[in-house]
């Protein structure tokens, strides 16, 4: 609300504005006022003053009383009702001959009382945001997803694993079978780690809360190599973006058949040929053009100079076709899993 002074200093600007030729409408739009508000403030050639903070307003007739909302509130938390919205609280009430509010009022009450939320059981639901994890070099954080491949006819299923190192985004380990288990998958993570030779160093590893993630097997492999397990929220597909995005890559690849897989064995060739293209071929956008394994193995530095130069060189032959300076060639030294607030911001700004 503008005060007092503040009026008169407006009332000024905006008769300054229309002295000098601008329209009554168009000056009080600048200002942040309407046409009939500026109206409104002008009696008699002078500003009025606003009388409605100290105006005296009347207490509504059907306004609840003090007691009244305790009673809501009571009933709301009593242990018969506190897991139950008000949508079903006052149609039990009625069936027991009780009537102390409508819906609407029972949610305004608990509303201003801060108790419009989870109550009873379903306030342990726990969808705080998952631990942020960084990842400076290679097996360091891996990511992982089950995801469905079509089979030979409708309603039969291929299973493709991945597991993505999210420095490099390479494809450390991947296996197609016929059905989802925490076997598979206690075999695929130990395969992946031998073959990457990182089972002496900390590896943390995320997936989301299916049934093979959280079976017995798998987590006691994941405890024997001394890997921290890290899950998704339930159903937050978003804090699972490397193999999301992963997946979508997959399945939008023009070998990719839509129509199904005939064998277990075609669909297996198929995901050698889509992994080798992946780790060896695709250069990847979000390491700056270059491929998973060049980033894996290091060699990503070298061949960002070398495009540096090759910028450079090509400015010096033809600076009149550069508005500006080159392009960036610069490698993105941390990945983060998850990043919380702060890390967002920082990310943000270095990449503006």
């Amino acid at each position: 609300m503008i005060s007092h002074p503040d009026r008169r200093k407006a009332v000024r600007l905006i008769t300054n504005a229309i002295h000098f030729g601008a329209s009554k409408m168009k000056a009080c739009k600048e200002i942040g006022i309407s046409y009939k508000t500026y109206n409104r403030w002008i009696v008699n050639g002078s500003v009025k003053a606003d009388g409605r903070p100290d105006a005296v307003r009347p207490v509504p007739a059907n306004k609840l009383s003090h007691g009244e909302r305790n009673c809501i509130l009571e009933t709301c938390n009593n242990i018969d009702f506190s897991s139950l919205p008000p949508t079903q609280i006052v149609p039990i009430l009625a069936d027991n001959g009780e009537y102390i509010g409508s819906e609407s009022t029972f949610y305004r009450v608990l509303r201003e009382s801060g108790q419009q939320h989870h109550r009873g059981r379903t306030a342990s639901l726990n969808n705080k945001t998952p631990k942020s994890f960084c990842a400076s070099t290679p097996c360091q954080v891996w990511t992982w997803d089950i995801t469905w491949l079509p089979g030979p006819v409708k309603g039969i299923f291929f299973y493709l694993y991945m597991i993505l190192d999210i420095y490099s985004r390479k494809i450390v380990g991947w296996e197609i079978h016929q059905c989802e288990s925490a076997e598979n998958a206690s075999l695929l993570i130990k395969k992946a780690v031998l073959k990457e030779k990182c089972s002496s160093q900390p590896l943390v590893l995320h997936s989301d809360n299916g049934s093979p993630m959280k079976g017995a097997t798998f987590l006691e492999t994941l405890r024997r190599l001394e890997i921290t397990p890290s899950y998704s929220r339930p159903r937050v597909s978003n804090d699972n973006p490397f193999s999301e995005s992963l997946f979508k890559t997959c399945k939008y690849r023009p070998e990719y058949t839509g129509k199904g897989f005939q064998t277990l064995s075609s669909a297996r060739d198929w995901g050698l040929s889509f992994v080798n293209w992946y780790n060896t071929q695709h250069r990847h956008s979000k390491i700056n053009f270059v491929t998973p394994q060049q980033r894996h193995d290091g060699k990503d530095t070298v061949i960002l100079a070398k495009r540096t130069m090759v910028f450079k060189n090509a400015k010096k032959r033809h600076p009149a076709r550069w508005s500006g300076s080159i392009r960036k060639w610069k490698i993105q030294t941390e990945v983060w899993l998850n990043p919380d607030r702060s890390e967002n911001e920082k990310l943000v700004g270095n990449a503006a």
